[in-house]
């Protein structure tokens, strides 16, 4: 005759497997909701702007070159102009930018999408403009250069909602795209062709911008300071160079970047003429993005990773209150067990539906009282009792609040995890350290 409790045991076991199925299911659906995600993430930058990188002011001067060569000899001998094409670059040795950027969220559905407007001011200044004079490259070769322009690239130009350029109080007539061969995306503007031969030059730009998600500037000029307010309270700062100093706020924040043309190679590579450029993106950057530091997907999927320790945690918290309630073995159906496991794998369900309608904080409390109300309604029929029963409610409370502890913890999530894994394992060990296993097998098969 089989041993009951040997019988019940892979009962529990595979109603664990079935549990973890569901779990699995409902971690497929986490990624779905996410792809959805990406997905209103990218219907937004097609439509609206996308992430934004600025580069510029930098001057520019076409020139060509002209020179003769002789062909052939004798009577057959003539001569030929050859030329060739060039163009001049020069940024800025001081570049002063000052930004302020307000939250300007979009969405898609339920999908939220995390915009900006952003107001540039840029100050740019030139002390001498020797690298606008062009030099022959070829013996006796005529040099002619158009007069000099300014441009200033962004990523995406569907972003510019306003611009101005200013010489000597003089506002400039803009035009759209930049004129260079690699960074076509901005605009640009002629200057009067006096400047090139100037001693020094001085230019504002005003830029009103709009992007999604990240904002980045290029250190193009020999000395770069920019300061960044924003009521954006989650930045996250990137590029290649951190903030010299910050301030983080529940209302904002304030940065402030400097970097040299010591530190950053972005201003050679700028200025050198011909050849292949890089992208825009491939660039060194000075970067902020805006983040939601509660993203309830990347939540929701940490959560569910944790489902199944959970899930065990529970049995042996229903198997322990099974075998010592009042000194005498309570019977706990295998399908008893399978209607915790499933309220337990319910509660991720509840989780994700609820956080995309509310705050996750919110939606994590609302989920784990439900759960609790129901797992505890629930184990005082099974357990016999209602002491059993709201203890065992209590005992899930506390596991819920350890899982939320482990979520928002994510530095230190083994840490707490391993700490609440050890406490949970010796409480078992003490309650449990003057029961005669035999007796209870000898006991439950007898039943």
């Amino acid at each position: 005759m089989r041993n009951p409790v040997v019988v019940k045991v892979m009962a529990v076991l595979a109603t664990v497997l079935l549990i973890s199925v569901v779990l699995a299911r409902i971690g497929w659906l986490v990624d779905e909701r996410q792809g959805y995600q990406r997905e209103a993430v990218d219907s937004v930058q097609q439509s609206y702007a996308g992430a934004q990188t600025l580069l510029g002011p930098v001057l520019q001067r076409q020139c060509v070159e002209e020179w003769d060569v002789v062909q052939g000899s004798g009577a057959e001998r003539r001569t030929e102009v050859a030329r060739r094409s060039f163009a001049l670059q020069a940024v800025p040795a001081e570049l002063v930018a000052s930004t302020k950027t307000q939250a300007d969220a979009r969405y898609r559905g339920l999908f939220k999408v995390n915009g900006y407007n952003a107001r540039l001011e840029l100050q740019a200044r030139w002390p001498q403009l020797a690298a606008l004079q062009p030099q022959a490259e070829v013996a006796g070769g005529r040099v002619s250069c158009q007069a000099p322009t300014v441009w200033v690239a962004v990523s995406d130009p569907r972003g510019l909602r306003g611009a101005s350029i200013q010489l000597a109080g003089r506002t400039l007539e803009l035009q759209p795209g930049t004129g260079h061969a690699a960074w076509k995306d901005g605009l640009h503007a002629e200057l009067p062709a006096a400047a090139a031969d100037a001693g020094a030059l001085e230019l504002n730009v005003v830029l009103d911008l709009v992007g999604t998600a990240e904002l980045a500037v290029v250190p193009a000029a020999r000395s770069l300071q920019w300061t960044l307010a924003s009521d954006w309270p989650h930045p996250s700062f990137g590029g290649r160079f951190l903030p010299v100093t910050r301030e983080v706020r529940d209302d904002g924040f304030d940065a402030r970047w400097s970097v040299s043309a010591l530190a950053s190679n972005a201003a050679q590579t700028v200025e050198q003429a011909g050849g292949e450029k890089p992208r825009l993106a491939a660039l060194d950057t000075l970067a902020v993005t805006f983040t939601d530091p509660v993203n309830p997907y990347v939540l929701a999927d940490r959560a569910i990773k944790y489902g199944l320790l959970f899930v065990v945690l529970s049995f042996a918290a229903v198997a322990l209150a099974e075998t010592l309630a009042r000194q005498r073995v309570r019977r706990v159906h295998p399908v008893q067990y399978a209607l915790v496991g499933l309220a337990l794998a319910l509660f991720f369900l509840l989780l994700l539906a609820l956080s995309e309608q509310l705050p996750f904080a919110a939606a994590y409390g609302l989920a784990a009282a439900a759960c609790v109300l129901l797992l505890g309604s629930y184990g005082r029929h099974m357990l016999g009792g209602a002491r059993d029963g709201w203890l065992f409610g209590a005992g899930m409370a506390l596991l819920y609040g350890l899982l939320y502890l482990l979520l928002l913890r994510e530095q230190t999530a083994l840490l707490v995890g391993s700490l609440g894994l050890f406490a949970a394992l010796a409480a078992v060990m003490l309650l449990t350290r003057r029961l005669d296993w035999y007796r209870l097998g000898a006991t439950a098969e007898s039943a």
